[in-house]
């Protein structure tokens, strides 16, 4: 079955972003495309692709070149199985997409593939070409419409274990009282206060003041730090407190006391930087 599609931008990014500026006469701070063999600036027409394959020797590859490479994911998304949701690491998901039929002559296989991936418990594994190599997607239905998301390489996820703390052990009392946290804290949405961005409408707030020559928005004072709390503990408070707060038994475990020993220094792990590139409007396809 095919089914003529476009793929269409499922997110939007509402951040506020700067620009730089030299402080001594807030000229506009750009970055320009260079040459360093002609020492001169270039346009964006005189600018192609090329890959390095030695310190010396570059090898140019044209965008005719990428349109025409022989693969069958390169005009279309092929669905290669269908597997359950809940067998596909999240780690995994990266960008969403909708995908919208194009044109009427799509409407009848879209919207079978849509009442199908509907009434089932599994997803769609699709395989697809994006941004110079081929990606695994589940195809899954949001509001009728099919979301096709991008997924992650397992050679592009880090190996976690370089994180992990040294061996603990932990009493079947103090899992019990985690998850009795959990459940007190358990609700059915993410409405609400805090889960808005409140980091962007405090940005905003400057701005405006600073654009109407007011005076910026008061800080409150930050409560100063108190002593360090032993996790454990803290967390009886919880879920004493959830109890209470319902009625019911406030009574928690006793935990053993731990021992102290001397901390040692933590090995810091640098941080891989990523860049995450918007993907551009509209571009026809099949699934």
């Amino acid at each position: 079955m095919t089914v003529p599609i476009n793929v269409v931008t499922a997110t939007e990014d509402h951040s506020i972003r700067f620009h730089q500026y030299h402080l001594e006469d807030m000229g506009r701070v750009r970055v320009r495309k260079y040459c360093e063999v002609e020492d001169r600036e270039v346009a964006n027409a005189e600018i192609g692709k090329g890959y390095q394959l030695t310190k010396d020797q570059l090898i140019p590859i044209t965008d005719e070149e990428l349109r025409d490479l022989q693969l069958p994911t390169a005009k279309a998304i092929e669905i290669e199985a269908f597997v359950p949701l809940e067998s596909i690491d999240p780690i995994r998901i990266a960008e969403g997409y909708y995908l919208q039929p194009a044109g009427q002559v799509a409407a009848k296989p879209y919207k079978l593939l849509v009442q199908a991936l509907s009434r089932s418990s599994k997803v769609a594994v699709s395989k697809y070409a994006w941004s110079g190599r081929e990606r695994l997607g589940p195809l899954r239905v949001k509001d009728d419409v099919i979301v096709l998301a991008a997924m992650r390489w397992p050679d592009e996820i880090r190996d976690p274990a370089e994180l992990l703390p040294e061996p603990v052990e932990l009493t079947e009392d103090e899992i019990d009282d985690a998850l009795a946290l959990m459940d007190s804290m358990t609700r059915e949405d993410l409405e609400g206060p805090e889960f808005e961005d409140t980091y962007t409408d405090a940005l905003a707030k400057v701005i405006e003041a600073k654009r109407e020559d007011k005076p910026l928005p008061e800080v409150s004072e930050p409560e100063a730090p108190g002593p360090v709390l032993d996790l454990m503990a803290a967390l009886q408070e919880s879920v004493a407190k959830a109890k209470a707060s319902r009625g019911e038994d406030a009574d928690v475990h006793e935990m053993p006391r731990k021992k102290t020993t001397k901390s040692q220094p933590a090995k810091k792990t640098a941080a891989k930087k990523s860049t995450a590139k918007k993907a551009s409007g509209r571009r026809p396809r099949s699934a």
